[in-house]
C-alpha cells in the first residue's frame, strides 16, 4: 500500500470490527479497505451513470440497434417528430 490512514474509533466499535473480519477470514485494515470501497462505489454518481450507459448500450446491441438507429431517433425527438 502506498499510503497510510489514521482514524479513530472507539474501542467497543474496533473490538466488533476485529471479530467480524476474523470471522471472514480478514484482517481489520482489509475489512475498512472494502468498506471504503464500497462507500465510494455506492456514491460515486460518474461511476452509476457509467454503468447505466453500459447497460443501456447491451440491450441496444441485442435489439440489433445501431448508432444510425440511436441518431436518428434522437433527430427526430429533437425536431418534435415523434
Amino acid at each position: 500500500m502506498a499510503n497510510h490512514m489514521l482514524i479513530r474509533i472507539d474501542d467497543d466499535l474496533k473490538t466488533k470490527l476485529t471479530r467480524l473480519a476474523r470471522a471472514e477470514g480478514k484482517t481489520t485494515s482489509g475489512m475498512v479497505r472494502e468498506l471504503i470501497r464500497e462507500y465510494i462505489k455506492d456514491r460515486d454518481i460518474s461511476a452509476y451513470i457509467d454503468g447505466l450507459w453500459d447497460r443501456i448500450g447491451t440491450k441496444f446491441i441485442k435489439r440489433g440497434i445501431g448508432p444510425a438507429q440511436i441518431d436518428k431517433a434522437i433527430r427526430e425527438t429533437r425536431n418534435g417528430r415523434r
